[in-house]
Order: C-alpha cells, then structure tokens, then sequence
C-alpha cells in the first residue's frame, strides 16, 4: 500500500521534497508513496489524525499549535529538511547595514499565508529591544499584493518569500534589506506524523528518510541549475532564471539541511520564537522530536 505524503502549501524552500520525488529515490529505495496537497496550510495536520495521510511535510510550528490544541496529540517531527528561516524583507529603496530598528518609522508588510515568519521576525524585534506592537504594519495581506503594494509605494518594506523577492531584485523594483537565515539555525520544516503510525510503519517511514538524505546529498552535490531543472515543474510559471537565482540564494544562505537530524538549537529556537509571541506553549524537544530513523539512515551513509 501507497505511503500518502501530504504537502502543507507550494513553496520553493520545499524543493528537497520536489526533487526526491522528481528523481525517484523514494522508488529506488522500495518505497511506493502518493502525493496529496492540503486544502489549505493550517488544515495540514487534520488528515494525520483522520488517517487520511500517513505524514506531512511542515513546520515544527504546527506540531506545537497541535498539542496545545488537541489532547490526544501524538505528532512528532523527523526528517529535517529546511533548517533555517526561507522569508526575507525586501524595501524600496536600498538600505545598507541594516539593523532591525530601521523597521521604525517605515510601513511593513508580513505574511499573512502562514504565521511563522512573522511570528519569527518579532521574536528578533524583541531580542534587539524592539516591541513589535510599535511597528506601522500590515499583517492580512497576501505575499503577492504585499508585492503589489512596494510597486506603487503604498508600502516601504515587505516580508516576502523566495522566488517572489527575487523577481523584485532582480528588477530592481526592491532590495534585500534582511534575510532571515541570517538568524542561524531555526528549525522551519520536516516531515511529521503521529507517534503510532510511526511505530506502525517504520520500515516505510526509514525508506522515506533515507530517500530524503539522499536528496540532501545529490542537492548540496550539485550545482543550483541542476536542481532548478528537476523542480521547475513544480513551479511553471516561474522564469526560468528567476528560479536558479532563487535556488542559488537559498543555498547560499544555508536554508536546506545537510542531513535529516533535527538539531535541538534549531528547534528550540523555533520554539523561543512561538512562545515569545503567546503563539504556542511550547512543547519540549524530547515530545515533538523523534530522531532515531535519521540517525539510523545518516549512520548507513547512503550514497547521493
């Protein structure tokens, strides 16, 4: 029986779980899987517990959200693939040295589409002494009319993702102000299930880990415009070079994993980042992390 893998939105910071399947390794490791979508991001937990997907690749974030909302909640997190923080700002005009206290005084846009950027991006306000809650923002609209906000100059500074913020620089219509990564290591997506159908099917769920890591292997083997290549039909209505320039960002700043072992600095200051906010509780690392079938696969040393 097919392994149902759910993705929580399309993103290209997922591009390590496009180009598994692109390239077939779950295949090559034994593994039938299929492929189903969320209805939307914050519906992606539902089909764990309904048993209508098997796991969900996603933020550690709604692992969280999830025990503090359901009591029976068993869900855990393995498989690391995105370690640190894909969102960027971008502004109208260029802004050199920037300090998050530039913020001030300027109209910002953040993401609506899901919480951890913004819920992330105050948490740095709050570590450089800065209330969020003093900042001139606007927090309901999409990526794209926050875009098509900076265009006319509704607004000066827009938190936006990849290969969004890379079609403004590359037009010169925004620049990079801050990118998030820069934060270091902030556990923002692997894959998750419950607790139950991880000990139930552990021989799938290895396989489907050790295809991911050779994913991670092939990915930071390669050159960008190889992955490009494998992931563009994920995105078609992407620019072809808008695309490379983006993957070639994200590799720079060190967004994917080398390995799938979720790092518990990363994860805890995901965590801080939650919690700082009222967002989440906090559920501690030994409950929402499982690392055995990575540690298991990244010891196997699987080639690329």
């Amino acid at each position: 029986m097919a392994l149902v893998i759910q993705e929580s939105l399309r993103a290209l910071f997922y591009a390590p779980f496009y180009a598994a399947m692109a390239l077939g390794l779950y295949e090559r490791e034994g593994l039938e899987v299929r492929f189903a979508s969320a209805p939307r991001p914050g519906a992606a937990a539902d089909g764990l517990f309904h048993g209508t997907v098997d796991v969900t690749w996603g933020g550690p974030m709604r692992v969280n959200q999830m025990y503090d909302l359901r009591a029976n909640c068993d869900l855990v997190c393995f498989g690391e693939a995105v370690a640190r923080d894909p969102f960027v700002l971008v502004g109208r005009l260029p802004r050199r040295n920037f300090r998050l206290g530039a913020l001030h005084g300027v109209r910002l846009a953040t993401v609506s589409e899901v919480p951890t950027p913004w819920l992330c991006l105050q948490d740095d306000l709050r570590r450089a002494g800065i209330n969020p809650e003093t900042l001139d923002r606007i927090g309901d609209w999409t990526m794209a009319e926050t875009a098509a906000a900076l265009l006319r100059g509704d607004i000066d500074v827009a938190q936006l993702w990849l290969p969004l913020a890379e079609d403004l620089i590359a037009t010169g219509d925004a620049h990079l102000w801050y990118a998030a990564a820069t934060r270091g290591p902030c556990c923002y997506t692997t894959f998750y299930a419950r607790h139950a159908t991880l000990l139930e099917k552990r021989d799938d769920m290895l396989k489907l880990v050790r295809g991911l890591y050779r994913t991670q292997k092939w990915l930071h083997r390669e050159p960008p415009d190889t992955l490009a290549e494998v992931v563009q039909p994920y995105f078609p209505a992407v620019a072809r070079p808008i695309l490379l320039a983006s993957i070639a960002r994200y590799r720079a700043l060190g967004v994917w994993s080398t390995d799938p072992i979720l790092r518990r600095d990363g994860y805890e200051r995901l965590v801080a980042c939650l919690v700082s906010s009222g967002f989440a509780k906090g559920t501690p690392f030994e409950t929402a992390v499982d690392n055995s079938l990575a540690q298991q696969v990244v010891g196997e040393i699987p080639s690329a």
